[in-house]
């Protein structure tokens, strides 16, 4: 009996990079036993903002109270909109002449974006910074639309090299290019471009005519005093004709603490964008209304409330991230661990200290099916994301991992001591 085939593009998926360990993971038999901690995705373990507690507790009392969930606009509610356009504003940057589309989630907008400047089966490709987030290169594979990079050095002191403007003028003329794509405060580097950086590289998009994307869902998390960056911040005094290039990504996933929500959005000043935007999302009819319901009420937020919030989060995470890049460095003398400069993550390296049979895809997979280690008589593992799949040539990354400051306090204290026998433990 003949049996139906699956596509080509299912044939060939693979899981993230960011979820491998997880499936690996749940197939072990002494899973039970084994206390893990979970570094390989960005699943932020924090209470959301309080107003956003508050409004989910009494759903079903208001809003909802009939039982009723209806869609609503494709384009989001009003006050979603609103919500974002707020968080803007809270820190100083005009959204008069800013449209914004809701999503499910932030990825939902990547894609959403993609379609937008480049379309499937595109002959232009996009401008990434190499390593970039895996999502994007994964939604590229699935639209077909190719990638060009231009590549970022980590220092063995775990610093970044200058980023390269030159090299990115000219990767953009041998390439003919659709886009720029860059996250200020970055994932999976945490490295943080600064406003000066942003300004240079809307000059060199308005000089070539690409649209400027830019993932904000990290903004403000910036550990560098005094330091704030935006696309939204570039002023047209400056970069003259910048008016309709830009689009930013937004989430409710990191600095709010919602990943679960999925709630995402896309802001433009472009309004032709906007509409077509609105057009394409009408196929997933809209995002998810409870989602949007609860989010929504940073509609309404003080811009000094939200301030404060985003202090109380940039301290939470900076100290932790000092803590780990230290106590890394001590437990295993040559690694490299990168900079804390932004966003939730750092990423290390072994390239100094492994041989050239080392390839992190095995340790992770090594780590979550077999590696278990004792640390005040208890068993842990940890779960870690390969930065091969960040790497848009996946010959790269062969010796580094991408570190997520999820876990509780605790638990990120104890990483580094654990990281280090489950090394030894591997390569014995």
């Amino acid at each position: 009996m003949k049996k139906p085939n699956l596509s080509k593009h299912f044939q060939r998926r693979l899981p993230s990079s960011i979820r491998k360990a997880q499936i690996a993971f749940d197939k072990r038999k002494d899973k039970n036993l084994i206390n893990v901690i979970n570094l390989s995705i960005g699943n932020v373990s924090l209470p959301m903002y309080p107003a956003m507690q508050e409004r989910m507790k009494k759903l079903g009392k208001t809003v909802f109270s009939d039982g009723v969930v209806p869609y609503t606009p494709s384009a989001g509610t009003k006050e979603t909109r609103k919500a974002f356009l707020n968080i803007l504003e809270a820190s100083g940057m005009d959204s008069s002449n800013l449209f914004v589309n809701i999503t499910d989630g932030g990825s939902s907008a990547m894609e959403l974006m993609l379609l937008g400047v480049s379309g499937p089966s595109s002959l232009r490709p996009i401008v990434l910074l190499d390593p970039a987030y895996t999502n994007y290169i994964e939604f590229s594979k699935r639209l077909n639309v190719p990638i060009v990079t231009t590549e970022r050095k980590i220092n063995d002191d775990g610093s970044f090299k200058k980023l390269d403007l030159n090299n990115l003028k000219h990767i953009i003329e041998l390439n003919n290019p659709t886009a720029v794509l860059v996250i200020p405060y970055d994932n999976p580097t945490g490295q943080f471009l600064s406003q000066n950086e942003l300004d240079e590289i809307a000059k060199i998009c308005v000089e070539y005519g690409l649209w400027l994307v830019s993932d904000e869902a990290y903004r403000p998390l910036c550990y560098k005093k005094n330091n704030f960056s935006s696309i939204w911040k570039i002023s047209k005094q400056n970069i003259p004709g910048i008016k309709g290039y830009r689009i930013s990504i937004e989430s409710a996933s990191k600095v709010w603490n919602a990943c679960g929500l999925r709630i995402g959005g896309i802001i433009t000043d472009n309004e032709k964008f906007h509409i077509k935007a609105i057009s394409e999302y009408t196929a997933n009819l809209c995002a998810n209304t409870l989602g949007q319901n609860i989010f929504g009420v940073l509609a309404y937020e003080s811009h000094e409330k939200i301030q404060s919030w985003y202090i109380q989060q940039i301290n939470y995470y900076k100290s932790i991230l000092y803590y780990l890049k230290e106590n890394l460095e001590n437990e295993i003398p040559g690694l490299i661990v990168t900079q804390p400069e932004a966003a939730i993550y750092c990423v290390i390296d072994f390239k100094n200290i492994c041989n050239d049979e080392f390839d992190v895809e095995h340790f992770v997979h090594y780590c979550a099916t077999q590696g278990k280690v004792r640390l005040d008589n208890i068993l842990y593992t940890l779960l870690l994301a390969p930065m091969t799949g960040f790497y848009s040539n996946p010959k790269l990354g062969k010796t580094q991992l991408r570190l997520s400051i999820v876990e509780s306090p605790e638990l990120m204290r104890k990483s580094p001591k654990i990281l280090s026998k489950l090394y030894k433990s591997y390569l014995k």
